[in-house]
């Protein structure tokens, strides 16, 4: 039986899947990205923007018992749908979950292939931010 995040990665590959060239699929994740409720400014802190990316990112944690939540926004449309992707897969599971999946999802949409380095970099950094919030819980 796969896991909670293994199957919603799975939901997104699915669903891409449907979409045709990648003209589409960054529509599909642009528009993923406009969903994201926006952040108040008085949380638009140093502390909370992630480095790495050459957007502007701002991610928070909130621990609540043994899950983590989370939100996020960015001021670029692409990044704020890459977001909106990690945090269907990630926000609410246990930090458990977390540390022990993988985000294969990357890889199976082509993702590094096709965002510019400097994306990929970014979506590497937003990862590596939610997987340390994980560590820092467990």
């Amino acid at each position: 039986m796969s896991s909670p995040i293994d199957q919603t990665q799975q939901d997104i590959v699915d669903e891409f899947a449907f979409l045709g060239d990648w003209t589409e699929r960054y529509q599909y994740i642009i528009d993923c990205g406009k969903s994201l409720p926006d952040l108040p400014e008085q949380e638009k802190t140093e502390a909370n923007k992630l480095h790495g990316c050459q957007s502007q990112v701002w991610l928070i944690a909130e621990p609540d018992g043994q899950t983590l939540n989370f939100r996020a926004t960015s001021d670029a449309l692409i990044v704020s749908g890459l977001i909106a992707l990690l945090l269907r897969i990630y926000s609410g599971r246990t930090a458990a979950e977390i540390s022990s999946s993988k985000p294969w999802f990357v890889e199976q949409l082509g993702l590094k292939e096709h965002l510019s380095v400097t994306r990929s970099n970014g979506l590497a950094a937003m990862l590596q931010a939610i997987q340390g919030h994980a560590k820092a819980l467990a």
